[in-house]
């Protein structure tokens, strides 16, 4: 079987991709050091797939540990790299933190894959990398414009990062996939998405709301010009963003690529506003949610959708989940944490 080290494997997007590689055939190893994340996700994505994951606690920001699982794994053919910090908001507030986390990480994650010839590279980038774009749906062609928060600028640099080092390391193909608005779970509602802290983003804070887990929510903003004044995102399911890496992978792996570096956009190529977001959750769920509308969040994009009509074309994806699914699976997901609680109680990384 061809092993995989997935970074990050124990987060959102990392644990339901490990979940999508193996149920396609590929041997996963995990690299999280649980800083923003559970390391219990792993039993769970044991429940689903019936095999274990071993998972190095590493910080990839120190080198010589980061070197030494590859050592350790000589027969690593690709590395699929999700571990960053994502937190708009909290990037605004500690831009340092973010670069240093974020860049230092893949520089050295890079020099591994140098050093040791690793075929494939699938980096985990962005929408932000858009900045404020002047129209919607924006393409893999569409100009990068500044970008809104220093996440977004850590999703820039890394994307030339990757650029540059492909130019050099002819062994090695890159795919950047950029994620618009990756939101539900898994079906069987074993795995989701677990925010640390109060959730950065809408879905988590929709759901916490409904749970009563919050007293109510935040609408950033109603005087956007939009259709209801609310900012527009580009909604995908996780599932279909975990499904497209391991297409990613299998791209690479037959030789389709038609350069060292390509680029795709993951996203639903709809908008939908954040209001609309969340009449939907009301609508599919039947549960009134206690929100208000407060003053715009700086860092925020007005409107963003994609076209993704490379990737259905390049990769063969096909999205599989609606609006509806997506706002249905986040909610059997939320209730799956209450009954399970007893097992999140503690702080990130801690299995109670």
């Amino acid at each position: 079987m061809v092993k995989i080290l997935v970074t990050g494997g124990c987060g959102y997007i990392g644990s339901h991709t490990l979940v999508d590689l193996i149920e396609n055939g590929y041997d996963v190893i995990s690299v999280d050091n649980n800083s923003r994340s559970h390391a219990s996700m792993l039993e769970r994505v044991e429940k689903i797939t019936g095999q274990s994951i071993k998972n190095y606690k590493v910080d990839l920001c120190n080198f010589d540990d980061t070197f030494a699982i590859f050592q350790e794994n000589t027969n690593i053919r690709g590395v699929i790299h999700f571990a960053a910090y994502k937190a708009v908001g909290e990037s605004v507030e500690q831009p340092l933190m973010y670069f240093e986390n974020n860049l230092y990480s893949l520089i050295n994650l890079l020099k591994c894959v140098q050093d040791f010839e690793i075929p494939w590279f699938v980096f985990s980038s962005s929408c932000t990398v858009y900045g404020m774009p002047d129209t919607s749906p924006v393409t893999e062609a569409t100009p990068p414009k500044p970008a809104e928060s220093p996440y977004g600028y850590t999703k820039q640099m890394g994307e030339q990062i990757v650029n540059e080092f492909a130019k050099s390391a002819a062994v090695t193909k890159c795919i950047l996939l950029r994620y618009f608005n990756p939101v539900g779970a898994h079906p069987t509602a074993i795995i989701g998405e677990m925010p640390v802290g109060k959730p950065q983003n809408l879905f988590p804070a929709i759901t916490q709301t409904a749970i009563g887990k919050l007293p109510g929510m935040i609408v950033y903003g109603n005087d956007y010009n939009t259709r209801d004044g609310s900012c527009v995102r580009d909604f995908i399911h996780v599932c279909d963003i975990a499904h497209a890496h391991t297409l990613a992978l299998d791209y690479v792996a037959e030789g389709k690529n038609k350069s060292q570096c390509e680029v795709f956009n993951l996203g639903s190529g709809n908008g939908v506003t954040v209001l609309e977001a969340i009449k939907a959750f009301e609508r599919v769920n039947d549960v009134k949610l206690n929100y208000t509308i407060g003053p715009r969040r700086p860092g925020d994009v007005i409107s963003i959708y994609a076209s993704n009509d490379l990737a259905k074309n390049a990769l063969g994806w096909e999205l599989k989940f609606t609006l509806d699914d997506m706002v249905a699976t986040a909610w059997k997901w939320e209730q799956r944490l209450k009954a399970d609680e007893t097992v999140f109680a503690g702080k990130p990384g801690e299995l109670n």
